[in-house]
């Protein structure tokens, strides 16, 4: 068993290696029949924090985790755990279960919109306005970004045409006050940090606004924003967050592999190096929105795309079942998430064991990670580059005897290999 850690020995959130979990599928919740029992399904991560811990990494992302119509980013009520994951009281046994375990916790906030079904939401449009003075009829009426004088009657601003979430209107104070509101309440009760969802459709002085207010009162609250493209750095500098998601250096990754292209990796690690120069990103190769990166590439191919995050610069996340060598294909459907999105036996002693090669690779690669800290801030360099062989180096940022080299090559069948060295030429890692 772990041995208690005080909160104080924690690993900062920058330097934090995430697990990163979608708790609705990895627990078993129903998703879309309706059944609002309330079962503690949360509690059962709590014998999943060993293994967590023994893989090597130091925070757990949950996905969301409040009271939601379905899949969880259509949310109902902020400041109430999901009946289907479990109560209040449960979720406080899982931050408790963390810390012991020296984890942080960080929490999905999806803030951009609400549910369709949104109580709040669902009084604003039955109250609508008076017929006379046009004077809409309820208070929490600018909350939400409603077009009232549409043909059809008042049309509620859906996120990216989906119409079951509905567009908070982030101009209004009062949105920054909720939201200042929700934040607090949780991390009143222990969390160490919150995923920003769709952070990138939200204006940026909404964010730095209520960023700053959080940090008067939770000055060590770590801020993730999901953002899929553009000016990383300006981002955050604008909108006062700690860090954005690299989905470019994840999609360099991947298809440089797949299309035996290892230029597209080499100008991606140009600007990710750029970056490093004011932010430490977010690093990924899978996440609740992706296709695996073993039905990507294959399971070996997959530690090779491992093997390359844990050794640059960032914050690496480990998306649940990855360690296993899980496979699923998002798809660009209804329901094409659910591949992704699969559910974990009670506890780890259930796995079949056929990932158990998977898990022992992908650990070694994070305690590597682990012995060489300065790795979050590393600096790469390329050594050499070519369609199908590339290696770089990644130095310590004020210690260049310091340094990792590694050297990837795909074969004719279309396989990537590893290979990484320590400053004397010695094997550390292979695949």
């Amino acid at each position: 068993m772990t041995q208690s850690v005080s909160p104080s020995d924690r690993t900062p959130g920058a330097d934090s290696i995430w697990w990163h979990v979608y708790p609705l599928g990895a627990c078993g919740a129903p998703i879309r029949d309706g059944d609002r029992t309330q079962v503690p399904r949360l509690r059962m991560l709590i014998n999943w924090l060993d293994y967590a811990a023994e893989l090597g990494t130091t925070g757990l992302l949950l996905g969301p985790i409040f009271d939601s119509a379905t899949h969880g980013y259509d949310t109902l009520d902020y400041l109430c755990i999901d009946p289907r994951l479990g109560s209040v009281e449960d979720f406080d046994a899982l931050v408790e279960a963390c810390h012991a375990h020296g984890m942080n916790i960080m929490l999905d906030g999806v803030f951009s919109h609400v549910s369709d079904q949104y109580q709040p939401l669902r009084a604003v449009l039955e109250a609508g306005k008076d017929p006379v003075s046009g004077t809409l009829n309820s208070p929490d009426a600018p909350l939400f970004h409603i077009d009232w004088e549409s043909d059809g009657g008042p049309y509620p601003w859906f996120f990216e045409g989906n119409p079951d979430l509905v567009r908070f209107d982030h101009t209004n104070a009062r949105v920054k006050d909720f939201v200042q509101q929700v934040m607090e309440y949780w991390c009143a009760r222990g969390i160490d940090g919150w995923r920003l969802d769709a952070a990138y459709s939200v204006p940026t002085e909404f964010w730095a606004d209520v960023c700053d207010r959080v940090r008067a009162s939770y000055p060590d609250t770590f801020f993730l924003g999901e953002v899929i493209h553009g000016d990383y750095p300006a981002f955050v500098r604008d909108s006062h967050v700690d860090t954005v998601t690299q989905y470019e250096l994840w999609k360099a990754i991947w298809s440089s592999i797949t299309d035996k292209n290892f230029f597209e990796l080499d100008w991606t690690l140009k600007r990710h190096g750029e970056f490093l120069e004011t932010i430490i990103a977010q690093t990924f190769v899978g996440n609740h929105d992706t296709t695996r990166i073993s039905s990507l590439l294959g399971a070996d191919g997959g530690l090779v795309a491992q093997a390359i995050i844990m050794t640059l610069g960032g914050t690496p996340s480990i998306y649940y079942g990855d360690e296993q060598g899980f496979t699923g294909v998002k798809e660009d459907r209804q329901f094409g998430d659910d591949a992704v999105r699969p559910p974990l036996p009670a506890s780890p002693g259930e796995l079949l064991g056929f990932g158990h090669a998977t898990y022992e690779a992908l650990s070694s690669l994070v305690w590597l990670r682990r012995k060489r800290p300065w790795l979050t801030r590393a600096l790469t360099t390329t050594v050499a580059v070519a369609n199908t062989s590339y290696s770089y180096r990644s130095c310590a940022p004020d210690d260049d005897s310091t340094f990792v080299d590694v050297q990837l090559s795909i074969d004719e069948a279309g396989t990537a290999h590893a290979l990484i060295l320590d400053e004397a030429g010695h094997t550390l890692w292979q695949k």
